[in-house]
């Protein structure tokens, strides 16, 4: 009889692992590769996921979930201002991919140009995920309009899609020249002229 999953080992899958495909890209590893960083024999990883499909699912979540845990409070800071939130925000963002010198990417603009043709459970989470990052920033916008720090007319839907976009391109343009200088100029340029 098999031995019903151990919650310590699925937590050193959704963090360790999640790191190891960060690290060498979802096409660039195989199970071999996430068990052995693990610390699991290969076929213990079929105990925790049906496929490796499954696994992206589940780790771009646990990522997101990363991210509002670090970094989610700095968008409902009530006594600073809803615009210095979002720019604090995205400079937290900054800062994390800083710590790997840009090398990495998102994780979540990594696995969405590997696997959104792909995988069509994955794409739909990754959607999910980038649509509650939007929902978050749309909620700032619209207290900023509130306080007569966003101009009222504006579209804040539509204007949190910009961030969103622009932001992960930046990333990818980080990451392609393991610089942060595009992080850099999407606060200092695109951010100003977005928030206005």
């Amino acid at each position: 009889m098999p031995r019903p999953p151990n919650p310590e080992v699925r937590t050193r899958f959704l963090t360790i692992g999640r790191d190891t495909v960060h690290e060498m890209g979802f096409n660039g590893c195989g199970v071999g590769d996430i068990t052995a960083a693990v610390g699991v024999p290969k076929g213990s990883f079929y105990n925790y996921f049906d496929s490796k499909e499954a696994f992206a699912v589940e780790i771009v979540e646990a990522y997101w979930l990363s991210i509002e845990a670090r970094h989610g409070s700095l968008l409902r800071e009530a006594s600073v201002r809803p615009l210095v939130r979002i720019t604090r925000f995205f400079h937290a963002l900054s800062s994390d991919h800083a710590q790997k010198d840009f090398t990495l990417g998102c994780l979540i603009g990594n696995l969405s140009l590997e696997l959104s043709h792909a995988s069509e459970d994955t794409r739909q989470r990754i959607s999910a995920i980038v649509k509650r990052w939007e929902a978050a920033l749309a909620d700032c916008l619209r207290e900023a309009q509130q306080c007569g720090d966003f101009d009222a007319d504006r579209n804040v839907a539509e204007v949190a899609t910009i961030l969103v976009e622009a932001y992960e391109g930046a990333v990818m343009r980080s990451k392609l020249e393991q610089s942060g200088k595009a992080c850099r100029r999407f606060e200092k340029v695109v951010l100003p002229l977005l928030l206005v």
